[in-house]
């Protein structure tokens, strides 16, 4: 049995959950409308060019959930997964996760989105373990706040080395698919690295070095 690691934002799903959840935000009256995407898509963009600070991220489309329990967010936060992500699963990517578990694979999402987001998408996908963002609590509310290391870049390296070390996992086998030159480092580190739908720098990276390179649809 080995490993098979899945990035979420643009690899399972055709779009990215953080901005989508952040529309749905204004839609809940949590954030104000026009003021708030236009920033939220501003900050995506540096993303994209790997030029972003993931706290200045976080510290932003976190500040609508300050006060909110766990089980308030979760409770609009099943609907939205429902009807706005369930419609952009990417059918390749249902195709490839029954492969490796008709392989017997382990399958575990490891995302740079808020882990409230990522568990309940994966659970539609059928994984149950996750790596992602999280955040931090005060007495049973959300402080806007996140905790511990981010799985972000490097983040991802470190955090799922923690992991393996707890579950007495190693990478032998592993792959790992992902779209984003964000995640350079953790596919340089795994046995079998998938470029899926890569932008650009990531997709220079797989010509070079000789990955695959997977159109998602």
């Amino acid at each position: 049995m080995a490993l098979a690691i899945f990035d979420l934002d643009e690899t399972l799903i055709h779009g990215d959950c953080a901005s989508l959840w952040a529309v749905e935000m204004t839609k809940l009256g949590w954030a104000d409308g026009e003021a708030f995407i236009a920033r939220e898509q501003e900050l995506m963009r540096l993303y994209a060019a790997g030029e972003l600070a993931m706290e200045d991220y976080m510290a932003f489309t976190l500040a609508p959930l300050v006060g909110r329990t766990p089980e308030e967010v979760a409770h609009v936060v099943e609907p939205f997964v429902e009807d706005v992500i369930e419609p952009i699963f990417y059918s390749d990517a249902s195709r490839t996760l029954a492969a490796h578990r008709e392989a017997g694979d382990r399958l575990l999402v490891i995302s740079a989105s808020a882990h409230f987001l990522v568990s309940a998408i994966a659970e539609r996908f059928g994984i149950d373990e996750v790596l992602a963002i999280d955040l931090e609590q005060q007495h049973g509310f959300y402080s806007g706040r996140t905790q511990g290391v981010l799985t972000y870049r490097e983040g991802k390296v470190t955090r799922l080395q923690a992991w393996l070390a707890e579950q007495n996992e190693n990478l032998a086998g592993a792959s790992f698919y992902s779209d984003s030159r964000n995640d350079l480092p953790l596919l340089q580190l795994v046995d079998r690295p998938f470029a899926v739908n890569p932008d650009p720098t990531l997709r220079a990276h797989a010509e070079q070095a000789g990955w695959p390179i997977l159109n998602w649809r």
